[in-house]
């Protein structure tokens, strides 16, 4: 755990110690003795703040990639900004938590990245989205989850943040997991329930719709344009922007 605020760190500790499989085998307050330390104890995951003494903590990630190549890093910081965010990314970390919000999701994000994927907190994703060129935009992505808790917390997540930027949702899932997801949309509050109500979020059935597109048991291209260009145009027309994105899950 690397954060320069006693008080902070202490309530990270405290947040962590409720998971009893996880251990914290060291604290710092500084990016040159957060490197020195990982160097020394290879931990499986870092709690890296960016706003460090002696070097900050991009820095210090850019030296711990080299160091401890298998040590997995989550940024836990007050900086929000998309440049930010993309940077600290692009050198590896798997996941961002704002310090505001981790009471509330560094646990979920600590379960996703140790099970191997990426987990951006409340808002992030939709920011990042937000402010990429349309060529950034059109991208994909794929995620593997070892568990449905797993799979659940980092979905609803990269929908939340979705719909939280005004932008709009397919999702294609069995009825379970749509069940699932809406119950905890629902549960993330009134601008989540709103994009819902506006049906910004599309859930659709697997079964359904694969039968939409398979011609004689096999999936006709054709076919497999013109339904995904109705369904995203219908997404796309309850995003109601001038610059909408959607995303297809």
């Amino acid at each position: 755990m690397v954060d320069d605020y006693e008080p902070f760190r202490q309530f990270i500790c405290s947040t962590l110690r409720k998971r009893p499989e996880l251990q914290i085998v060291g604290e710092v307050s500084d990016g040159l003795e957060a490197v020195r330390k990982v160097e020394e104890l290879q931990p499986d995951l870092i709690l890296l703040d960016i706003g460090l003494p002696t070097l900050n903590g991009i820095e210090a990630a850019r030296q711990i990639r080299k160091l401890a190549p298998e040590s997995k890093i989550i940024f836990v910081s007050q900086e929000s900004s998309a440049d930010v965010v993309q940077e600290a990314l692009a050198l590896g970390a798997l996941g961002y938590v704002v310090k505001a919000h981790a009471g509330s999701e560094l646990l979920a994000a600590v379960g996703a990245v140790l099970a191997g994927s990426q987990f951006l907190g409340s808002g992030l994703l939709g920011h990042i989205c937000a402010n990429a060129t349309d060529a950034q935009a059109r991208n994909h992505e794929l995620q593997f989850y070892s568990d449905e808790s797993a799979f659940l917390v980092g979905f609803t997540s990269f929908i939340e943040a979705t719909l939280k930027a005004e932008n709009a949702v397919i999702v294609v899932a069995t009825e379970p997991h749509q069940i699932s997801l809406l119950e905890r949309l629902r549960a993330g509050g009134g601008k989540i329930i709103a994009a819902v109500e506006q049906k910004r979020y599309i859930p659709l059935n697997v079964a359904d719709t694969l039968s939409t597109f398979m011609v004689h048991g096999s999936i006709d291209p054709v076919q497999f344009a013109r339904v995904a260009g109705d369904l995203i145009e219908e997404a796309a027309d309850a995003a109601r922007k001038e610059h909408h994105h959607v995303a297809l899950c």
